[in-house]
């Protein structure tokens, strides 16, 4: 008998497999240390691998590819229906071997150790710039106890900041302007850190002929373009515009049945990250057309003027999802709509 189908389990140290024959006989199924899964699947003839897209799944991807085999990349959430019962690392190997043999299931791209480098730049920034909100709420906290207002704004925390460092202290105790020296430290550093991060970021998308051309649609810069690039790639794994909307999560959910449609709310699903992007981006698009509207195009003015002003902007990320899917698959220009 013939291996044809391998469900990988992946872990941190011992990882479960389990194989079967092309007529779906076990052949296999038995857990293997990390150190040695590369020269257990080198022994094996090439064959079909699945896999939960999840920490380092695509790092084992890249490998086993490059020994022969065809490794597909599932969502968790797609592999869970097919547990028969119970919760153990054996009985997700065959739930996985299960799914990865389904004709309609859905695949993860494998992304390149490059895309992986980007996210990581996007990952590290990210990680920075909410430690920062962090510490400007608690700065803006302390402050308050001692009755000390700043505006709003991250630019007046920084400009506190600097002052707090250059000797301009307030009115209170020793020890809250001590603690409150720290935290000005700690902000300023923070606010250097991001900056070098979004340099670097803004080097990739010029750097990027797919990001460039992303950057040219309203409400899309370079952190938002990059990171569309480093995580969705050409898009062609995408059959239409609207199953990249769907896949960021910005479509209503479903629940029709009985021939009467009923849309819920936004799913929120997929990506959380690119989905924030464009939605602050087109928050941003929305706030210049109501200041400038003579500056925007028909269907942006007129979805603004009729829809609450956050529902307008779901509906401008979610537009803005297909175009970039269009931008990516056949390589154009962004056109402006015509109404």
């Amino acid at each position: 008998m013939t291996v044809k189908t391998v469900g990988l389990d992946l872990a941190k140290d011992v990882f479960q497999v389990h194989g079967i024959s092309e007529n779906g006989r076990v052949i296999f199924h038995r857990a293997i240390k990390r150190a040695k899964l590369l020269a257990f699947f080198e022994t094996l003839p090439p064959c079909l691998v699945g896999m939960e897209a999840c920490g380092s799944s695509h790092h084992w991807g890249r490998q086993l590819r490059k020994l022969g085999h065809d490794v597909r990349l599932m969502p968790a959430g797609y592999v869970k229906p097919y547990v028969k019962r119970g919760k153990s690392d054996a009985v997700d190997a065959e739930a996985i071997c299960e799914a990865v043999r389904r004709t309609t299931m859905r695949f993860v791209e494998i992304k390149t150790e490059d895309q992986q480098a980007i996210l990581a730049i996007h990952r590290t920034r990210d990680l920075a710039v909410r430690q920062r909100t962090q510490l400007a709420n608690t700065i803006r906290s302390l402050l308050r106890e001692f009755g000390h207002i700043l505006p709003i704004g991250m630019e007046a925390v920084a400009a506190f900041a600097k002052r707090h460092l250059d000797g301009n202290h307030p009115d209170m105790p020793e020890i809250a302007n001590g603690l409150l020296g720290v935290q000005c430290y700690q902000f300023l550093g923070l606010n250097k850190r991001i900056a070098g991060y979004s340099k670097m970021v803004e080097q990739h998308a010029r750097m990027s002929a797919d990001a460039r051309r992303l950057m040219r649609m309203p409400g899309i810069g370079p952190i938002t373009a990059s990171a569309i690039v480093a995580t969705i790639g050409d898009a062609k794994q995408f059959r239409t515009g609207r199953d990249l909307a769907a896949w960021l999560g910005r479509t209503p959910l479903n629940k029709s049945s009985g021939g009467k449609e009923r849309l819920g709310k936004i799913t929120k699903q997929g990506d959380r990250y690119i989905r924030k992007l464009l939605v602050v981006g087109m928050t941003s698009r929305a706030v210049m057309a109501k200041r400038l509207p003579q500056k925007v195009d028909l269907w942006t003015a007129k979805i603004i003027a009729d829809k609450p002003f956050r529902l307008a902007t779901v509906a401008m990320a979610n537009k803005a999802a297909r175009a970039v899917w269009a931008m990516l698959t056949k390589k154009q220009e962004y056109r402006q709509p015509a109404f």
